[in-house]
């Protein structure tokens, strides 16, 4: 926890004192960030097994994480169509994050598809989530999406899209105790929602 304290902590000022672009910098801090949380993992267990990263279940974690993602695709396709027959146009919550070239969506496909999420489950699920996890699977839920909620910069409404994340990637490392089935839902989700501005930005 110091030790993403510290680099957050630089990343900020950094990004305050406009000395880098954002996006990348945020990119190249999420890297380092997953560097360092799995050499400390290993040196205090002598593997990744312990957040979940077991090399032998990369790829049936993948597999699985597809699966999980294809429902909650089907899922996420019939809210669109019901708020499209309601008259709502769900494409407007994504005006915000439409890129100003194509550059920037390459970067932030990078970023936000990839680097962010597997940084992400690594801490918040890995890490977070492995240590409540022994006052149950209920407690581990619900704190580590309340920190994962509060630490994503959220409006005054209520941030709906990060608390059914939290909430469905804790889940699904609570049933499949693998931390690559939430990095998957996890990338394909937020590839899904940084693809559609990209998709419009013409």
């Amino acid at each position: 926890m110091a030790a993403i304290f510290l680099i957050e902590a630089g990343f900020r000022f950094i990004a305050h004192g406009k000395i880098a672009s954002p996006l990348p910098t945020l990119g190249t801090l999420r890297c380092l960030e997953s560097i360092l949380l799995i050499i400390i993992v290993w040196r205090l267990e002598k593997n990744t097994a312990a957040i979940g990263l077991a090399r032998t279940n990369i790829m049936s974690g993948f597999i699985t994480g597809l699966i999980w993602s294809a429902y909650f695709g089907f899922i996420a396709a019939g809210i669109f169509i019901v708020l499209l027959a309601a008259g709502v146009d769900p494409l407007k919550y994504f005006q915000s994050l439409r890129p100003s070239s194509w550059r920037h969506g390459l970067v932030l496909l990078l970023v936000g598809g990839f680097i962010g999420p597997i940084a992400e489950e690594i801490f918040f699920r890995g890490i977070i989530f492995g240590f409540f996890r022994k006052w149950g699977a209920t407690t581990a839920i619900v704190i580590s999406t309340l920190i994962f909620v509060f630490t994503h910069r959220i409006g005054g409404s209520i941030p709906i899209t990060q608390v059914v994340g939290g909430v469905v990637f804790a889940i699904a490392y609570e049933r499949e105790k693998n931390l690559m089935v939430p990095i998957t839902i996890h990338c394909l989700g937020n590839l899904a929602i940084f693809s559609l501005p990209i998709l419009l930005w013409r």
